[in-house]
């Protein structure tokens, strides 16, 4: 139920009536045009995305140096990792689920704080105490916390702050701070340990995320908010949000069932688990795979990243695509994408043609994501945070406990080879959920009329 701040001028021309339900109007412009305002929280959400991906970098780097400063076997070290990812689908639901508690639109800055500085601390803590194993291996709990519980609420904001028209190509650039981080957290942790200890390499995340915390106080307030709406009108497109801000009411689960009574919900993780099956599967043996071909120690490390040369790119265009061509669209073209690619890798028999194959699996490898999360916050706007936490806590979570176990089995019994059929198989099937889910642009649904482009 909406609060005392649900008031704001009457929209203008572009608005949904009643009857149109949670579509998004969608847009006929390949070029977004929204306000000054959206324009700085996609900035600064999209730098927090950043740091996220070059939190998740940090310890695969260090771990060498870890594990010998331990003294840890593989299973040991392996444990500091499931600790890290417990805490990740545990934050992406908690958070996500606080944040419709406390508040959508600029409320949901006080959440995504709070979610930061989780991994602040964490941080500035694991450098402070990294003498002993018990206490980093504790400290993984909060990180990982912050992973989860910043990811859902940040995708959330940067929809809430956009023109819903142009949802779908704000996501999907936000989203961009994921491959851009990984290849920058390679060249900020290789500086650090030239000259520093191992754990000096987690102090990058208190220096990029308390600046990023004061920006999102500053600028995610309430005056900005109804500066932002007011302008939205003005240039004839449609406010992301019904109110400024509105808070979950009801029961403990009211925000749960709000989300889950949503069919496009349920599907969409269905479908989400699927891609982070694939994914999952690749990247955990592409190493393997490409020392198994005789290739040098760095060339093989090097080509495993490339699709993150390309991801942006995917990302971006996908995104932008989805806004005027519809959700599900975009999502046929790069289940085809995904499935082309893994067939294509079975004939990785040298370094040139893993490069072309990891950079055009790049166009399609990341893109998925964001444009399924753009249909997530316009089916269920006022449970978004619940509805993201369960996408990245469960997919996630669930894909990450089953797919590189059943990959290694299939590549140890069966060879490469049919490791990439299978996951050719299991991106195909999401056609199966993609079938069940409802066009949320207005302008690529059949059944009503297109909305009006914005001038």
């Amino acid at each position: 139920m909406a609060d005392d701040d649900q008031s704001h001028p009457s929209r203008g021309g572009s608005a949904m009536t009643p009857a149109d339900g949670a579509t998004n109007p969608g847009t006929h412009r390949l070029l977004p045009r929204a306000p000054a305002i959206s324009w700085w929280m996609l900035l600064l959400t999209t730098v927090a995305i950043l740091m996220t991906s070059v939190d998740h970098q940090i310890l695969p780097a260090v771990l060498p140096q870890v594990s010998e400063q331990y003294g840890l076997n593989p299973e040991q070290a392996g444990l500091i990792n499931s600790v890290y990812f417990a805490g990740l689908v545990a934050g992406g639901i908690i958070f996500g689920y606080i944040s419709d508690r406390i508040g959508t639109g600029y409320r949901r800055s006080w959440t995504w704080n709070v979610a930061m500085l989780f991994a602040v601390i964490g941080g500035a803590l694991t450098f402070g105490l990294a003498g002993s194993f018990m206490a980093f291996l504790l400290l993984r709990i909060p990180m990982g916390i912050s992973r989860g519980g910043s990811e859902p609420v940040n995708v959330a904001i940067v929809a809430e702050w956009w023109p819903k028209e142009h949802r779908g190509f704000a996501v999907g650039v936000h989203h961009t701070g994921f491959p851009i981080g990984q290849f920058l957290a390679g060249a900020l942790i290789a500086i650090v340990l030239g000259s520093a200890h191992w754990s000096a390499a987690f102090l990058v995340i208190p220096m990029l995320g308390i600046p990023i915390i004061i920006g999102q106080a500053v600028l995610g307030r309430k005056k900005h908010q109804v500066t932002l709406y007011r302008k939205i009108e003005e240039m004839g497109q449609t406010p992301p949000l019904e109110e400024l801000s509105s808070r979950s009411s009801g029961s403990l689960w009211a925000p749960v069932k709000e989300a889950l009574r949503h069919a496009n919900v349920r599907w969409a993780v269905a479908l989400c688990f699927l891609f982070l099956w694939g994914e999952a599967g690749v990247v955990t043996f592409l190493t393997m795979q490409f020392k198994g071909l005789g290739m040098e120690t760095s060339d093989a490390i090097l080509v495993s990243g490339a699709s993150g040369l390309t991801g942006w790119i995917g990302q971006v265009v996908w995104g932008t695509l989805s806004d005027r061509l519809g959700r599900k669209f975009a999502i046929t073209f790069l289940i085809i994408g995904w499935v082309v690619s893994l067939f294509a890798m079975i004939f990785i028999q040298s370094l040139a043609a893993a490069w072309v194959i990891l950079l055009f699996w790049g166009l399609f490898r990341n893109a998925p994501f964001p444009v399924v999360y753009a249909l997530l916050v316009d089916s269920a706007p006022k449970a978004a945070g619940t509805a993201l936490g369960i996408m990245i806590g469960v997919a996630l979570g669930v894909s990450g406990l089953f797919a590189s176990a059943v990959s290694g089995i299939v590549i140890t019994h069966l060879g490469f080879n049919w490791h990439y059929v299978i996951l050719a198989g299991i991106c195909l099937l999401g056609f199966i959920p993609l079938a069940r889910i409802t066009e949320t642009v207005r302008v690529a649904r059949k059944d009503l009329p297109d909305a009006p482009a914005a001038a």
